[in-house]
């Protein structure tokens, strides 16, 4: 009898892995129907990848480091920041500008590159979470789920893997976006693939850069995506608990100056939430915001157009008293 326990458990464990293995490359594979509170418990095996990548930056103790992958690492977190935050965030998520069909495509591949799921997936939760901010239907709100499981144990359980088309039928109807945000991980492999290549070759024809394929693959894949990972996540655990509210929305969101910097303008979380309809989160000169001055680049280069910005009724309106008088708010 014991045998036959333990053969079926060992067959039950490898099904379960199998099947999340095909989750790690293809993310339409649902979970299907599931009890309420399982489908709320963390998928451990599904999340191996993303849990594997932060014991990967121990990998550093052995390929140490060189100016050039450092480089390399900071740039890739730049370009992939500016692409979370440009395009995932304010383009798929709220349409605050249009641009090209060509030019979508490449800044979906540039947003999938961050290693955050699909374009899709990305923007369906995001405006998920401003329909429902700070309620007890939020996917992440620190003030009903607690901070760390805000920060990332929302999108590690089987409730949140699913993509809501229902909610993004504005891109979902365009097969290439589909593609991106069925196969997330193929951008992220190729660009892994591309960093091990690149620092081999730079060995072989530049070895005075004291580089090699290894140590660009963890400077410039793995510690600078766990890094944009958590920088990223600071949205939606930091700036709803940390910060000033300058506007009275209806959810606990924050001003942070030290999350705007980290983030390229995000932290100016309570403007956004106060209107999410604008391309510009800094509503005021001296809230600097590099999202904002990225798509500016953009739309004289003639690439997006139509970009929102902040009405000025808007920056008068719901204001808490926190130094800002509506005479300042005006200019």
């Amino acid at each position: 009898m014991s045998a036959a326990v333990g053969t079926s458990n060992k067959a039950t464990g490898l099904r379960a892995f199998f099947a999340a293995s095909r989750r790690w490359l293809d993310s339409e594979i649902d979970y299907g129907a599931v009890p309420e509170e399982k489908a709320e418990r963390i998928d451990w095996l599904r999340v191996l990848p993303f849990l594997l990548m932060h014991v990967a930056c121990l990998a550093v103790i052995w390929v140490g480091w060189s100016p050039v992958a450092v480089a390399v690492a900071v740039g890739l977190y730049a370009l992939r920041m500016l692409a979370i935050t440009s395009f995932y965030h304010r383009y798929f998520s709220h349409k605050t500008f249009k641009t090209s069909r060509p030019m979508q495509l490449i800044f979906a591949v540039l947003g999938a590159s961050a290693v955050q799921r699909g374009p899709l997936w990305w923007a369906a939760h995001h405006r998920h979470h401003h329909a429902h901010a700070d309620k007890d239907t939020d996917a992440h709100s620190p003030r009903h789920q607690g901070f760390w499981y805000a920060h990332v144990a929302w999108f590690m359980n089987r409730k949140n893997h699913r993509t809501r088309h229902e909610l993004v039928r504005d891109f979902a109807r365009y097969p290439e976006l589909r593609f991106l945000d069925r196969y997330a991980m193929l951008i992220p492999a190729l660009l892994a693939i591309s960093l091990f290549v690149s620092g081999m070759l730079l060995e072989r024809f530049a070895s005075g850069l004291g580089t090699n394929g290894w140590q660009m693959l963890v400077w410039g894949f793995v510690i600078s995506t766990v890094v944009l990972y958590h920088a990223t996540f600071t949205v939606n655990s930091l700036a709803h608990s940390f910060g000033r509210r300058r506007y009275a929305t209806r959810d606990d969101s924050r001003n942070n100056v030290w999350l705007a910097l980290l983030t390229f303008g995000e932290g100016w979380h309570n403007n956004h939430h106060h209107y999410p309809g604008s391309a510009r989160q800094g509503f005021f000169w001296w809230e600097v915001d590099l999202t904002w001055y990225f798509l500016r680049l953009l739309k004289a280069l003639g690439l997006i157009w139509d970009v929102r910005p902040v009405p000025p009724r808007i920056r008068t309106a719901r204001l808490i008293a926190d130094g800002i008088t509506p005479a300042e708010a005006r200019r």
